[in-house]
Order: structure tokens, then C-alpha cells, then sequence
């Protein structure tokens, strides 16, 4: 998602893709569209042939940024399991 900045410390080879941040393989619930997405990274490893390419995939995002449901249903198991702890740090951060 930043491939200027991968090539600048030395990452040996960059799938770009420009998504929004926090979405580097696609929507959620999309599994076609993340297979899809790996399965293009997967063939970058295959194009490379020196270090610093940088391959831009074809893919383009459905929807304005603004209008993306950045939310699941859900929130993850390992937040759900360390929630408690997240807000005192949170809290204690904005005393």
C-alpha cells in the first residue's frame, strides 16, 4: 500500500495495490475478490526478477473510501480477549 516506501527500505519486491488502509486484500466477506488479490500477489513472486520491481496490481476499490463500512459485525477474538486492557490504556493515555 506504500510501495515507495517498501522500495526505499529495501523490501525485495512490492505487490502494489492501491486500497484503503486497513483493507489490503478486499472488502470484508468478499473471498472471491481477497482470492483473487492473493492469487495476484502469489504470481508477483513468480514475475520478479531482481530486487526493488514493484508490480501495481489491477485491481481498483468498488466504492469511495468515504462510503466503506470499515466495521465488522464482530470485533476479533483477540480484542475481544484483551478489550479490558485496550480501554484502561486508553484511558489512562488521555489523563
Amino acid at each position: 500500500m506504500t510501495p515507495e516506501f517498501n522500495r526505499e527500505i529495501g523490501i525485495p519486491r512490492v505487490a502494489a495495490i492501491e486500497y484503503p488502509f486497513g483493507r489490503p486484500i478486499g472488502q470484508v466477506n468478499d473471498h472471491e475478490g481477497q482470492r483473487q488479490v492473493l492469487l495476484e500477489v502469489l504470481s508477483v513472486l513468480e514475475m520478479a526478477q531482481k530486487p526493488g520491481q514493484v508490480f501495481n496490481l489491477p485491481f481498483i476499490w468498488p466504492e469511495e473510501p468515504k462510503n466503506t463500512n470499515w466495521h465488522p459485525p464482530e470485533i476479533s477474538p483477540i480484542v475481544k480477549l484483551f478489550l479490558d486492557e485496550i480501554k484502561k490504556a486508553g484511558a489512562d493515555a488521555r489523563k
